[in-house]
């Protein structure tokens, strides 16, 4: 499967891939792109059933994971790359780091939740009772207060999720409903790197020492005051923590160890 790639930034440097969440596209990552394409090669794919590859459906998380990873082997001359994600974009990179670390540098995960959700078959339900409505400017401005988008993210916002392919909203519920740490992330030798905003939902801040000790080299993070779609509350921290972590040096002081 062949899916739009955003390539940038010569590609002689170090690659680095950002994922994005569910209901956007590449288009979310615009201000770290602009602040790292002077010396790294950046790889920003729309994610199957999302933005311009919304003609390519989203089957499975293991299927995306495996289109991630031949973009990463065929556009980058190593075959490796760091790779950032975010929500939906996080999951992906957290089983890529696990079950193909020989594509990746190293990881970085952010609103990742591998926890049971309460009540999922209610969940589900109304997850199904809503599906018709989700694209709604009502409602995705509902969704968009809870994501912190930014007001200036919103059009754009709005735009990613209408063009999303119809039933990638179901099948992907299901993939990060059943999402735990993944069985290889012990074997792997990816230094992986779990976030959140520090106002995230209860169980994706529960879920970041899990995630991390379940990586041989994990560790995890909380960057204070700030939401989900973080990156675009805090660009400057957001980015600063992707350029530490990819030449393994201290993080930024703006980030708040977790046990």
């Amino acid at each position: 499967m062949t899916v739009f790639v955003n390539e940038s930034g010569p590609r002689d440097a170090p690659g680095v891939v950002l994922l994005h969440g569910l209901s956007t596209s590449g288009w979310m990552w615009r201000e770290q792109a602009a602040a790292l394409v002077g010396d790294l090669h950046v790889l920003i794919p729309d994610l199957p059933g999302h933005g311009l590859s919304n003609d390519h459906p989203w089957v499975s998380l293991s299927d995306t994971v495996r289109v991630v990873a031949d973009v990463i082997a065929s556009r980058t001359p190593s075959g490796r790359a760091h790779v950032v994600g975010l929500s939906l974009g996080g999951y992906v990179a957290a089983r890529l780091a696990a079950d193909v670390p020989e594509v990746v540098e190293s990881a970085i995960v952010s609103g990742v939740n591998v926890l049971p959700f309460p009540h999922p078959a209610v969940m589900r339900f109304a997850g199904r009772v809503m599906a018709p409505f989700a694209t709604s400017t009502p409602v995705l401005r509902a969704n968009a207060r809870t994501l912190r988008v930014p007001e200036e993210d919103f059009q754009a916002y709005r735009a990613s999720a209408r063009t999303m392919a119809k039933g990638t909203i179901g099948r992907v519920t299901g993939d990060v409903m059943a999402f735990r740490v993944p069985a290889a992330a012990g074997a792997s030798p990816c230094r992986l790197l779990a976030v959140a905003g520090g106002d995230e939902n209860e169980l994706i801040i529960r879920s970041l020492p899990e995630l991390a000790a379940g990586f041989a080299s994990g560790s995890a993070r909380i960057a204070p005051g700030t939401g989900h779609a973080w990156n675009g509350e805090a660009p400057e921290l957001f980015t600063a923590m992707i350029r530490a972590h990819i030449a393994d040096a201290p993080l930024p002081e703006g980030l708040r160890a977790i046990d």
